[in-house]
């Protein structure tokens, strides 16, 4: 096999987890095959350099192989040589999550505020005080 499609080996490859999700990042602009737009049905060969917008992240792969139906990922990964840069450090959760002692116990209602202001977001909306339970019930007779 001399030559598949973009779509298709972008998918055998496990670049995208469906062969139609390949499809619509060719068609909407997201990838290139040696610099130029490509579309679905493009012809991908051995030496060509293909990038690729995947996930908010641009990849960029050297075709190794041609194949054209999926295979595992440890085959997945002979067929083409990642040169893409590293992705960005991702916050840990504890960062997103504020800083709490340990040993402290569950957070109240109150705890969130702080840690949404420490994040940037707004804080929460406050509900309108409760009005007094009502003696009476729906039907308007006197609850005992």
């Amino acid at each position: 096999m001399e030559s598949t499609r973009a779509d298709r080996w972008l998918w055998a490859i496990r670049l995208y987890k469906t062969r139609a999700a390949a499809a619509d990042a060719c068609k909407a602009g997201h990838v290139s095959i040696n610099g130029k737009k490509a579309k679905p049905a493009a012809q991908v060969r051995v030496g060509d350099r293909l990038e690729a917008r995947v996930n908010q992240r641009q990849r960029t792969v050297e075709v190794l192989r041609v194949i054209e139906s999926r295979v595992g990922a440890p085959i997945a990964v002979e067929c083409y040589v990642d040169h893409s840069p590293p992705p960005d450090p991702r916050p840990s959760a504890a960062a997103l999550a504020g800083s709490r002692d340990p040993g402290s116990g569950r957070p109240t209602h109150r705890a969130p505020r702080p840690v949404s202001a420490a994040a940037g977001l707004p804080p929460a909306p406050r509900s309108p005080a409760a009005p007094p339970p009502c003696r009476y019930g729906r039907s308007g007779n006197r609850l005992r």
